[in-house]
């Protein structure tokens, strides 16, 4: 069993109510909110539970409406180019699904994104009579911008019409330059869709100037919103087709659907707190300083980076270059079962950290957070170095 204090050292952790017994460098799947965006939410779900009519007919849409302005101010666009949903994963299908797909029209992903995201496009692709989605092969290791993007252009055809990239891949925790990636695909009319998880608060995320067609992205992450609040960003070019995939009242009667966005505010009864506790997110991340932030986590993963390599005489995939990694730090490891890996790093250490099978290859992504700290680097580093 794996016991690491590290309260004295680092004055963040005591904002997070997180189990003595785990060592939590998994932030980049699972970020748990810290106190101030908990008890943000335990007041708004009192506040439901108390008087439920009061609330929903009387209380929320101003709240909503609230929430979702302070979201956009600190994305850098416009309320109304922002639809609130559960998360990426849902906002990408609402994507795929308005999205005007023809029959051999082509959609161009890389071979780095989220398997789920691939998922999606294969059946929007499929339903539309499509092509099979085209994989753009990165290369491996990868060592300017320019490759990426080359890598990329290179399976563009006079077909297609979506591509979908990560802002930070999931499997590999690597920056990809999405500014230059969106103004190639404008000069040739094709629209992009950027995924952004991970990109919150890692980066600076400033979506007008970004100028993409569509951004999605889970504020849990990074920001440490409330598991079930995210967004989806729609250009005004393309906000006319965009369509919710549950429809029902959108704003409630009598007032009138106006705009795009307005038919995703009420999509039927459910728990809203965790859209309604996103502006303490925001207060939180940004009472600590977003270059603090990226400065402290940066430098811890960039420890992990290099106590890693020195364990294992692996070469990682890309530079050691805040410009293409930060809060998150990927390095391979020696062939072996991932799964496996992983499993005993929790059961005999209690550590929880993915062990990644990418392309048939195992490596590890250490996510570091505010809590976290050296003393837990050294404690993953010491298991590995017996388990391997």
């Amino acid at each position: 069993m794996t016991v690491i204090s590290t309260e004295d050292a680092n004055p963040w952790r005591s904002q997070w109510h997180l189990r003595p017994d785990t060592v939590y460098l998994n932030h980049g799947s699972f970020g748990p909110p810290p106190h101030p965006v908990q008890a943000e939410q335990r007041r708004w779900r009192s506040e439901l539970d108390a008087q439920p009519m009061d609330f929903f007919c009387r209380r929320l849409e101003p709240a909503w409406f609230e929430s979702r302005g302070v979201l956009a101010r600190f994305l850098g666009t416009r309320p109304e180019n922002l639809a609130m949903v559960d998360n990426a994963t849902y906002a990408m299908n609402v994507v795929a699904a308005s999205f005007p797909l023809q029959p051999r029209d082509e959609v161009l992903l890389t071979d780095h994104e989220y398997g789920a995201v691939l998922r999606i496009w294969k059946r929007a692709c499929a339903k539309a009579g499509a092509e099979e989605p085209v994989i753009a092969e990165l290369p491996l290791p990868a060592e300017s911008p320019g490759q990426i993007i080359d890598a990329i252009a290179s399976r563009i055809t006079d077909r297609t019409r979506m591509i979908v990239v990560s802002h930070i891949t999931s499997p590999t925790a690597w920056t990809l330059p999405v500014a230059e990636i969106c103004a190639m695909a404008r000069r040739r009319g094709i629209a992009v869709c950027v995924d952004g998880p991970h990109a919150l608060v890692q980066l600076p995320v400033d979506l007008d100037a970004l100028d993409c067609d569509f951004y999605t992205a889970s504020c849990h992450k990074w920001l440490c919103a409330p598991f079930g609040s995210g967004f989806l960003y729609v250009s005004p070019r393309q906000q006319a087709q965009v369509q919710p995939p549950v429809l029902s009242w959108g704003r409630l009667p009598p007032t009138e659907i106006r705009t795009w966005d307005d038919d995703f505010a009420w999509i039927g009864t459910r728990d809203p707190s965790a859209f309604l506790a996103i502006k303490p997110a925001i207060e939180f991340i940004e009472s600590v300083g977003l270059e603090t932030f990226r400065q402290k986590t940066h430098s811890l993963a960039r420890y992990a980076r290099q106590r890693l390599v020195e364990l294992t005489r692996q070469t990682p995939w890309i530079p050691d270059s805040m410009d293409w990694y930060v809060s998150m730090a990927s390095v391979p490891l020696p062939p072996g079962n991932a799964a496996q890996l992983q499993d005993e790093l929790w059961r005999q250490y209690q550590i929880e950290v993915p062990i990644v099978d990418w392309k048939g290859q195992r490596s590890i992504r250490v996510s570091c957070h505010l809590y976290n700290d050296t003393k837990e680097i050294d404690a993953l580093v010491s298991a590995l170095a017996e388990l391997l």
